[in-house]
């Protein structure tokens, strides 16, 4: 699969299993050895199982209301990059999460490496401007 497919394959699924909370959907999108990075200062999650128990866990207190994300960015080196956007209540309050994640795919399409870098604000809004690509 070339990277380009792999990408709007990644952001579409992420899109739409968020908003589900659907964790296998999202596990398929991986490699067995993925590393995954939640937070630049957090261990990363390795392999699916571990994946699996980040987004269990995510998961657990949120309720979305919306997710988007912007259409990837492709490079020439297996790598691509996509903003998102989620509105979501959190034990009945509500907040927006704003980030960007960059993934590294292998020849059958599949993330081997995923790094985000998020921020989350008080409320349902739209980040200051508009998203670089939505």
């Amino acid at each position: 699969m070339d990277t380009r497919e792999a990408a709007e394959r990644f952001v579409r699924v992420w899109e739409r299993a968020w908003a589900a909370h659907d964790v296998d959907a999202l596990l398929e999108l991986y490699a067995e050895e993925c590393v995954h990075r939640s937070m630049p200062f957090r261990e990363p999650h390795r392999g699916r199982d571990e994946l699996a128990g980040y987004l269990r866990w995510s998961f657990a207190r949120e309720r979305v209301r919306d997710v988007r994300f912007s259409p990837p960015v492709v490079g020439q080196d297996g790598t691509a990059v996509a903003e998102f956007r989620v509105l979501a209540e959190e034990d009945g309050v509500a907040s927006t999460l704003a980030g960007c994640v960059f993934v590294r795919f292998d020849g059958a399409g599949r993330a081997v490496e995923t790094r985000d870098y998020w921020h989350t604000a008080d409320g349902h809004q739209e980040p200051a401007g508009k998203l670089f690509l939505l």
